[in-house]
Formats: C-alpha cells, sequence, structure tokens
C-alpha cells in the first residue's frame, strides 16, 4: 500500500488517496448528502439538522477527538517528531463548517490542523503517517504535523506561520472569482494571529475586490498562552471586519449545529458575490498549545468546567441519547469502529517505510 502511494504520480494527490487507500464504510466526510452538490452559484439546500445530521456530527467530531488523542499518545512515545498541535475541544467548528461547504470549496489553516485535514476526508491513515514522517504521508513524510496538503480534498495545508494562511487563502478566493467557477475559499486563522497585519490587507483586498472568502477565526481565549483580554484591545474579534465594511459575527463554536448554520449563511454570502464574511468561533483547546505546553497560564478548575458544561461531541451525544432515543450501545458500537479506525492508522503509520533519501530532491520549485 505504501509503495504504490510513494509512486503516485506528483501531479495528483500526494499521500494514500492517490494510491486508493480508502477508510470502509465512511462516507463523504464532513459533508451531508443534501450538502454535496457541487459548487455551483446557486444555494445548496439546507442540512436538516435530525438525528441522522448528530449521528453523522457525532462520529465526525469522534473521530477527530480520537485520533488527537492517539497521537499526543504517540508524540509522548517518541513516535512523533517536532511539534504537535493538537484540536481536542474544537471539534465542533470545523465539522460544522464542513457540513456548510460544497464539493469544490476550499480549505486553509494553521497549524492546528489534523482536524480539518480529517474533515475534509483525508485518510487517517495518510494523515498519520505524515506524523510519523513516513513516505506514506500526504508529504510523503516531508512535511509533518504542520505541512500536509491534499488537493484531491481541496485542502491547502497547514501552515507554520502564524497568520499567512490568511493571504495564502485569500489568493485562493482571488483565483475563484477569476475563474468565476462558484467556490468559495474557508480560511481559518486563531485568535492569536488576528492581530497580524499581513490579516488586515487581506481583509482589504478581499472587501475591494469582493473575493468568495469566508475568514474563521476559531477564538481558542489564550493564542499561545496569553489570554485573549491582555493581547487585543478589541476582544470582540467578529468586528474586526468592520473598518473594511465585512460583516461579522460571533458563533457558539463548542455546538456543531451552530456553526453549520452561520457557515452556511456565510458561505451564500460569499457564493453570491457579496465578498468576504467573517465568523469568529468562540471555542476552547483542552490541551497546552502544543504538546510542549503545560498550559499553566490557566486553572484545571476551568479546563474541566468546559469538559462537563460544553464539550461538543457530548453534547450531541446527549441530545442523541436523550431527544433523539438512540440507544447508548450504537453509540458505543461507533466509538468503538472509530477507535479500529485510528489504530489502524497508528499501526500503518508506525510500520510504514521512511522515505527513501532521494525524496529531498522531488518537489523542489527553482
Amino acid at each position: 500500500m505504501a509503495a504504490t502511494a510513494g509512486k503516485a504520480s506528483r501531479e495528483e494527490s500526494s499521500g494514500p488517496e492517490a494510491a486508493g487507500v480508502r477508510t470502509p464504510g465512511r462516507r463523504g466526510r464532513g459533508k451531508s448528502a443534501a450538502a454535496k452538490t457541487g459548487a455551483s452559484k446557486s444555494a445548496s439546500a439546507p442540512l436538516l439538522l435530525n438525528h441522522n445530521a448528530d449521528l453523522d456530527a457525532y462520529r465526525e467530531m469522534l473521530l477527530i477527538r480520537r485520533f488527537e488523542e492517539k497521537a499526543g499518545q504517540m508524540y509522548g512515545m517518541g513516535l512523533i517528531g517536532g511539534f504537535c498541535h493538537l484540536y481536542i475541544g474544537q471539534e465542533a467548528v470545523v465539522v460544522g463548517m464542513q457540513m456548510a461547504q460544497k464539493e469544490g470549496d476550499q480549505v486553509i489553516t494553521a497549524y492546528r490542523d489534523h482536524g480539518h485535514m480529517l474533515a475534509c476526508g483525508m485518510d487517517p491513515k495518510g494523515v498519520m503517517a505524515e506524523l510519523t514522517g513516513r513516505q506514506g504521508g500526504y508529504s510523503r513524510g516531508k512535511g509533518g504535523s504542520m505541512h500536509m496538503f491534499s488537493r484531491e480534498k481541496n485542502f491547502y495545508g497547514g501552515h507554520g506561520i502564524v497568520g499567512a494562511q490568511v493571504s495564502l487563502g485569500t489568493g485562493l478566493a482571488f483565483a475563484n472569482r477569476y475563474r468565476d467557477d462558484g467556490a468559495v475559499s474557508v480560511t481559518y486563522f486563531g485568535d492569536g494571529a488576528a492581530n497580524q497585519g499581513q490579516v488586515y490587507e487581506s481583509f482589504n483586498m478581499a472587501e475591494l475586490w469582493k473575493l468568495p472568502v469566508v475568514y474563521v477565526i476559531e477564538n481558542n481565549r489564550y493564542a499561545m498562552g496569553t489570554a485573549l483580554n491582555r493581547a487585543s484591545a478589541q476582544t470582540d474579534l467578529s468586528k474586526r471586519g468592520v473598518s473594511f465594511n465585512i460583516p461579522g459575527e460571533q458563533v457558539d463554536g463548542m455546538d456543531y449545529r451552530a456553526v453549520y448554520e452561520a457557515g452556511s449563511r456565510a458561505i451564500e454570502w460569499a457564493r453570491a458575490g457579496k465578498g468576504p464574511y467573517l465568523l469568529e468561533m468562540q471555542t476552547y483547546r483542552y490541551r497546552g498549545h502544543s504538546m510542549s505546553d503545560p498550559a499553566k497560564y490557566r486553572s484545571k478548575d476551568e479546563v474541566q468546567r468546559m469538559r462537563e458544561e460544553h464539550d461538543p461531541i457530548e453534547q450531541v451525544k446527549r441530545r442523541l441519547i436523550e431527544e433523539w432515543k438512540i440507544d447508548e450501545s450504537e453509540l458505543k458500537a461507533i466509538d468503538g469502529k472509530v477507535r479500529e479506525t485510528v489504530n489502524a492508522a497508528a499501526d500503518f503509520a508506525t510500520h510504514d517505510p521512511e522515505p527513501d533519501p532521494s525524496e529531498l530532491w522531488t518537489d523542489v520549485l527553482k
């Protein structure tokens, strides 16, 4: 399997997608059947937020949670090197946004990116193999946690420079406008990056040229380790586009339904040619900024309170049991299958060969 992936055409997807690797039983990842209608200029049928949507969201968020837990474990064992930023706690943001998107819309984000990859439909084996630096990884073992891509899934990274992906995401939107293809660029960045100058240059260009881009600020309150109110004069980040005439709104980023509804409005605004839209997702990460961060800038009680009162997965689980009368055994079965998928990805990522040294000379632009 890995050997096949390594021989894939370099003009196609560079990860296991090129080798036909798929996880059994997983449908259009992160997108409902109603939402997967192609990137046309007309609005897609709205997703019905019923028990099927809840089950899909539960499965998707659980995959991200279990994957990140396993990645953290493997990092502790020395199987993953470099930096590793986990997405635990923020799963509702990317799952809700992905449900609001259409086939052809692009995603670009910063370095806390594993959840975005999985929500886009990238194979867990290829993502985990990239974390361990193996040839079956999405960047053939050369990018690691922060730098992997999939053209097939319209995922444009994974970027390590704070705020740099905002200008790139704006460039994707410019290309969409130039081609008149109806696609929207969903560009994620964090509360820390919201103070970067290149972000505002991008805002100005996007509104001036009415580019189809939705800027998603994942406000997890602490950036790298500094509370928002200590680093930002204006803490309502949804207002950051006001001086550029970009509409914005605050969203409960711990509830995938709220994310989906706001994301749908924002994406259709952009797709209709009205220009950019800004969404501030109020979310929370349970772990430190990276695996090397002990997160002493906040109390354990605060983290525990967020887990108990606002956890995005537990919210859906309770609703499935109490409102939709789903038997808890069915949810346990879903968890079991998700764990099997993640364990298979970890096994692949630890036994797949390392890249051949000749790989150092590939994908280098002159």
